[in-house]
């Protein structure tokens, strides 16, 4: 039996791979006021549906009351429905958000899909 030359190149090529990505810095927050100019340079969704994401501690603040047992529910519940909440968002919006009206349709969506949460503004 022949030694299995390409598949240890490829395994390896792999965990190199994974090595480099995890000894990458983690890319800035989102600034908030990269925002606020949508016409004239449109954001691309994933970017609007992230800054949404870390807002999560935010949204779970006010819709608790702050701290406490029932806010780190609110913050485990949200986190587990990301994902969820990030197919329904790139279904149906589009790729580029050009005005405040579609950032503020994605924001609100995804904010109420991690943290569903009865009086809250529906877009």
């Amino acid at each position: 039996m022949r030694f299995p030359a390409v598949t240890v190149v490829l395994v390896a090529g792999a965990l190199l791979y994974v090595l480099w990505d995890q000894m990458q810095d983690e890319p800035a927050p989102e600034n908030p006021a990269r925002y606020t100019n949508l016409a004239a340079s449109p954001a691309k969704r994933s970017n609007v549906v992230d800054w949404a994401v870390t807002q999560i501690p935010e949204v779970c603040a006010q819709a608790t009351g702050g701290s406490g047992k029932r806010f780190d529910d609110c913050v485990e519940r949200a986190e587990s429905r990301t994902s969820t909440c990030r197919r329904a968002i790139y279904d149906n919006f589009p790729d580029n958000v050009t005005s405040e009206a579609v950032f503020r349709d994605v924001s609100i969506t995804m904010m109420n899909c991690l943290v569903p949460e009865s009086g809250r503004v529906q877009p």
